[in-house]
């Protein structure tokens, strides 16, 4: 069992088809990991694991991840009956009496959760420290961030306690812990995942959920057994031509990629050497697999605009979210109950009004589309995944609460604008700093493009490979 911890999901569901292990030991072996691992990096924050057992036990779906153990988010992909607190203290006792699509999704394909990870609160920033929740820490180095809001999963798939957790992704939540981690982390078209059958969108649309993994086959074989639409969504993703898992290995062609490795101008962004060095690798390497490489990028991307647009955007839906918990809570949830940054955008929701929010949602979808303009001339945008390595803990809320914002909007130049046009975008471990620090670069693909996406990563996966780098703190 020590030899199958840093099997990928897939190979380890292949041991269990071949009967060399059983789920119960794929369960017990991850339990002890998990045990032994997580007092240092505070990743997991709610366990199950007596009910896993029971279950390892059981009759299980003969999904293609029958008896892989995985960790949930505790941000979404709820089950009835057990708490998922969103990363709010006043939800820490709160059970939730609706089972998510996604949920019975993984259960379909065979997974076993054995818990819950850490998020911020509704994970509306960028490093996983809530107020009411331990900070989870960064498993190559634990002073640092693990990023957010997905950043629980990712320590804990980094540091080898499963192979592979579930994550979303509103304005960068599956990609910036993918790179703060070293991680796989694959964004999906919009509507590509349900969120049923609660939610219809979120974020205005900009919400997805996924995983994170440490092969491109894991990421993209959890994305195919959970990506079946659901009657009843307000809209559905362009079917794909094939399952994702066809597509590793699979030929790309000669793809036009643009290239695209600092914020134009200076804007307030955050533009790290090591991010440029991590893009410049990656795309001498683009060139060297025989792909047409070029300095572009969609002139649209850094529109003063969009971040005042998206903001709405989140302080509504924060607003309407935290009223939906205060009506299943039966009381209030005060404002020195959550952190700052939330009370500020529970005012700006209340302000905002339904025209203001409906004008919001008319521009973003102007934008989107001089965005999409890009696309007709390319296949692929590649850039630094965030615009730093990982930064030490504390680093966002350091300067008080009125630079906050300002300083998780520094380091996301190249993220939340994926969300908004609903794009297909993934996160790969291509670069390491001299201090050991993972830093991702991301690839973009057109709307509904998650194919060719999985073809160019299983292929720089395959030039430059990463699975044998493990953190300092891990299994």
């Amino acid at each position: 069992m020590d030899e199958a911890t840093w099997l990928d999901a897939t190979a380890q569901a292949d041991l269990v088809r071949r009967g060399e292990v059983s789920p119960r030991e794929l369960v017990e072996a991850a339990i002890a990991r998990i045990e032994a691992v997580n007092p240092k990096l505070d990743a997991v924050i709610r366990t199950r694991f007596d009910e896993a057992r029971r279950e390892a036990e059981g009759e299980l779906p003969g999904g293609p991840f029958r008896g892989v153990p995985i960790l949930f988010k505790d941000l979404g992909c709820t089950v009835e009956g057990e708490v998922t607190a969103f990363g709010l203290g006043p939800l820490r006792d709160l059970r939730i009496p609706v089972t998510s699509y996604l949920a019975q999704q993984f259960r379909a394909a065979g997974f076993l959760p054995l818990g819950r990870t850490s998020v911020p609160e509704l994970g509306t920033t960028v490093t996983t420290e809530p107020k009411s929740f331990p900070a989870a820490r960064n498993p190559w180095n634990p002073g640092h961030s693990t990023g957010g809001s997905s950043g629980g999963s990712a320590a804990a798939v980094a540091s080898g306690m499963v192979t592979v957790a579930h994550a979303n992704d509103g304005g960068g939540s599956i990609r910036i812990p993918a790179s703060e981690c070293g991680l796989v982390g694959l964004k999906p078209t919009r509507a590509r995942v349900s969120q049923g059958p609660v939610t219809g969108e979120a974020w205005a649309g900009s919400t997805i959920d996924g995983a994170l993994a440490r092969t491109v086959r894991d990421a993209d074989g959890v994305l195919d057994v959970i990506s079946s639409p659901v009657p009843g969504d307000p809209y559905y993703a362009p079917p794909l031509p094939r399952p994702l898992t066809r597509e590793v290995g699979a030929d790309p062609g000669r793809l036009r990629i643009g290239v695209l490795d600092r914020p134009p101008g200076a804007d307030g962004y955050l533009d790290d050497p090591q991010c440029r060095a991590a893009v410049a690798r990656t795309a001498s390497l683009l060139e060297s697999l025989g792909h047409h490489v070029e300095e572009s990028a969609p002139a649209a991307m850094f529109e003063r605009e969009f971040l005042r647009h998206f903001i709405n955007i989140i302080a509504a839906d924060t607003e309407a979210t935290l009223q939906a918990f205060e009506e299943m809570l039966g009381r209030p949830i005060g404002a020195d109950e959550i952190e700052p940054r939330n009370a500020a955008h529970r005012r700006a929701g209340r302000e905002l009004g339904a025209v203001g929010y409906l004008q919001s949602r008319a521009w973003l979808g102007i934008w989107t589309r001089r965005m999409a303009d890009w696309w007709t001339s390319h296949d692929l945008l590649l850039t630094p995944t965030v615009g730093a390595p990982p930064p030490e803990l504390g680093w966002f809320t350091a300067a008080g609460p009125e630079q906050e914002e300002r300083r998780i909007a520094s380091f996301i130049p190249y993220t939340a604008q994926f969300n908004m046009t609903g794009q297909p975008a993934v996160s790969l471990p291509l670069h390491w700093t001299p201090g050991g620090l993972p830093v991702g670069v991301q690839l973009v693909a057109a709307y509904g493009r998650e194919d060719l996406l999985v073809r160019v990563a299983s292929q720089l996966e395959q030039a430059a490979p990463w699975h044998d780098r493990h953190p300092p703190v891990h299994a």
